[in-house]
């Protein structure tokens, strides 16, 4: 998970104030302390973290509770809002509105930048847009080989030459060839912001393209310094965004996330693992409130929709609640699930769920399950994965013995299976309204900030 310790140590600060019996000044104390802790121990500059527990310990102690809330809903609200803005409030899309819309990345030497391009080029592809990429980084060896296999793992194009060694040279052999293309993405050569020589460079580069989305590639373990590098990136060819690359697992990326912020350059995708389609758009509200346990049900969907075609998903739904759900429907939810990430990523994001802090492990033997649940249902008949009530202990050993699945393994997809069939009822039950759903299930929809 992304700043899995941070997380951690939030969510235990929440906990603590869902088990106190009132609010008062020594609990708001204990909570900004506990935030303080938190913040600093993920790298995020000292000054910063005591402005911002300050201004949430301004409002727990001054600030009436709205109609409809408790004081302790109201505080927990209040650390939402204060962490959301304090990661840059609102989300910073990118919109193509041009033809052939540019996007260079800048960044130091091994941020992470030919990677970032390949995952670009992928979830601008998944999103109907006819790309390519354009490697311009002249100066590391096989810098041209690493785009080209990039390119193949993303499915475009790339437009390189291992023979020349000028940056501006490339775009202007290829520049006629652009123009079929809704969305270039452009790797540049790693640099240091504070190197004479190579800040000209990309100063020349930049004038000559025109970028229409100048992303700056930082990776969280830079911690604080990103600040820096940031500011000075800015000054060279002015940034209109940020990149946190390598956020997966990382006990600094506090320090990053926060000081691209403040530099006045907005975080608009985080790289959060080593695959072609692990990244996301950065948005405050539900990376907060994904932190916090509370969710990110935008981003769900958002992957969701990814693999699940409208109408598959229309028409699952529609059987659903005519209470027509077999073990092939368990089947397709399975192979969607695993497309959209690990189980570990999609639990989080899933109101109420991250609050429950399962185990790794819990979660790991969950997904070697599914694996396992794959194979045993391709060695069912069709009328079986129709009707899985036809599967008694003769068929459960049948099924055993076809697939190589331990037969107790295939009693409990058949558990499995009927569990979903009653939550399912339960759905149906509530005619859509997904209030009463939640309260069936003892769940909470998050607090909006």
């Amino acid at each position: 998970m992304v700043l899995e310790k941070l997380s951690d140590a939030l969510k235990n600060t929440l906990q603590k104030i869902a088990k106190s019996l009132f609010v008062d000044e020594k609990l708001i104390n204990e909570l900004v302390k506990d935030i303080q802790r938190a913040l600093l121990q993920a790298d995020v500059n000292v000054k910063l973290v005591f402005d911002l527990t300050e201004k949430i310990k301004k409002r727990a102690l001054g600030e009436e509770s709205p109609k409809g809330l408790t004081k302790k809903e109201q505080l927990i609200n209040i650390v939402y809002d204060e962490l959301v803005t304090f990661l840059g409030k609102e989300q910073q899309k990118i919109e193509v509105n041009k033809k052939p819309f540019k996007i260079m990345l800048v960044g130091l030497f091994g941020s992470g930048k030919t990677t970032t391009a390949g995952k670009l080029a992928k979830y601008f592809s998944k999103r109907g847009h006819k790309v390519a990429l354009v490697g311009l980084d002249v100066h590391r060896p096989a810098a041209m080989e690493q785009i080209e296999q990039v390119g193949k793992h993303a499915n475009v194009k790339v437009f390189s030459d291992k023979k020349i060694k000028d940056a501006v040279e490339i775009w202007e052999k290829y520049k006629d060839e652009f123009g079929d293309y809704d969305v270039l993405i452009i790797d540049t050569s790693g640099r240091d912001a504070l190197s004479h020589d190579l800040i000209i460079e990309i100063e020349e580069v930049n004038k000559k393209i025109n970028p229409n989305e100048n992303l700056l590639v930082i990776s969280a373990d830079i911690g604080q310094a990103a600040q820096k590098q940031a500011e000075q990136f800015h000054k060279s060819c002015g940034i209109t965004g940020v990149v946190v690359s390598k956020m997966d697992g990382t006990a600094k990326g506090g320090g990053a996330l926060t000081a691209c912020s403040v530099s006045g350059a907005p975080i608009k995708f985080i790289g959060i693992g080593e695959k072609i389609d692990d990244l996301e758009q950065f948005n405050p509200q539900g990376f907060v409130g994904r932190i916090l346990g509370m969710g990110d049900l935008e981003a769900l969907l958002e992957k969701a929709k990814e693999v699940i075609k409208v109408e598959d998903a229309e028409d699952l739904g529609k059987r659903f609640l005519k209470g027509e759900f077999n073990l092939i429907d368990l089947y397709e939810q399975m192979e969607s699930m695993s497309k959209m990430g690990p189980l570990s990523q999609i639990v989080e994001m899933i109101p109420g769920f991250g609050q429950l802090k399962l185990p790794k492990e819990m979660l790991q033997v969950q997904e070697s399950k599914l694996k396992k649940w794959k194979y045993a249902m391709q060695s069912f008949t069709k009328k079986e994965l129709e009707d899985p009530e036809l599967v008694d202990s003769g068929r459960v050993e049948r099924i055993a013995k076809g697939s190589g699945i331990p037969a107790n393994e295939v009693r409990e997809l058949i558990k499995q299976y009927r569990q979903s069939k009653k939550m399912v009822k339960m759905f149906k039950g509530s005619k859509g309204d997904m209030g009463k759903f939640m309260k069936k299930f003892g769940g909470k929809l998050p607090m909006g900030g």
